[in-house]
């Protein structure tokens, strides 16, 4: 789903995106919640959406960084409601997503977590957190009533 045009004339031009990535995360979290659960749902784009991974960092002395999103991570949040009905939209509008539930946070290890989601039917999951990618537009009715995180 590579729909970006990167606009940008010459090198020395800011590269614009015709896209998004957006978390939202559920109001009520605690502070180690959000930082937890934000890098968690994230992790999953890069390896679903190949092409929002930029190219490897390099310093002035040679030494060698990995690659990172090329564009910024915008984190909303809402009530669980919000969080409900922005997972609804990214369903029907088939967006690349990654999702976060309550029970995450008793788990201590990855297939526990993957076992965890699948044990609950898609209307049930109690989302605490949910990563978008896709157009801009659409990413933006997806989150039609969050808010930008103080």
């Amino acid at each position: 789903m590579n729909t970006d045009r990167h606009q940008a004339t010459d090198a020395t031009q800011p590269i614009r995106f015709d896209t998004k990535i957006a978390v939202l995360l559920r109001e009520d979290l605690e502070p180690w919640q959000r930082l937890n659960v934000t890098a968690f749902l994230v992790s999953g784009l890069g390896t679903a959406v190949p092409e929002v991974v930029g190219e490897p960092y390099e310093d002035a002395d040679e030494v060698s960084y990995l690659p990172m999103f090329r564009q910024p991570v915008l984190v909303f949040e809402g009530t669980k409601e919000t969080l409900t009905r922005a997972h609804a939209r990214t369903l029907t509008r088939a967006l690349p997503r990654a999702v976060f539930t309550s029970d995450l946070f008793t788990t201590g290890n990855d297939r526990d977590n993957r076992a965890a989601v699948r044990a609950v039917p898609t209307a049930e999951l109690d989302l605490v957190g949910l990563a978008v990618y896709g157009p801009k537009n659409a990413v933006d009715k997806v989150l039609k009533g969050a808010r930008m995180h103080p």
